[in-house]
């Protein structure tokens, strides 16, 4: 009985080594640009609390000047979101925004129902997990952190 072994051929080698070096030179750009756009979809949600984009309410609806925690999570948001988008201080700006994010989730939508589905707490469980990614990660290529350290 005789046994067959795949084997590769060296085109194909070939072109998963490329492939390989091309994702890992894009990859500084590409993480910049997922950080630059989701700080500013984040940006766009946190204005929300101040009445931008339709307000908390769809109607122009502002948080009360002051609020605990509503009013101050909004602040904290647009801060961090200035801070990610910019690169600067990324990652610990980054896990703020989780755990702004994580709290919201707990308080908010989980007493609401288990699932995010059910609770409306998807974008809030999206922005904890994707601020976390950005925080191990890091910025990218393009961030005001590296030009510091230049």
């Amino acid at each position: 009985m005789t046994t067959t072994t795949a084997t590769s051929h060296p085109a194909e080698t070939s072109v998963a080594k490329t492939a390989a070096r091309l994702a890992d030179r894009a990859r500084p750009a590409v993480l910049a640009l997922f950080r630059a756009v989701v700080s500013f979809l984040f940006l766009c949600h946190a204005l929300m609390g101040f009445g931008l984009f339709g307000g908390i309410d769809n109607a122009g609806g502002a948080l009360p000047l002051g609020q605990w925690p509503g009013w101050w999570a909004s602040v904290i948001e647009v801060v961090g979101a200035v801070l990610v988008f910019a690169g600067l201080c990324t990652r610990i700006s980054a896990i703020v925004l989780s755990g702004v994010m994580a709290y919201a989730y707990f308080t908010v939508h989980a007493p609401e129902g288990l699932l995010p589905l059910h609770n409306l707490g998807e974008p809030a469980a999206l922005y904890s997990w994707i601020f976390l990614v950005i925080a191990v990660v890091g910025p990218g290529a393009v961030s005001l952190d590296q030009q510091r350290r230049r």
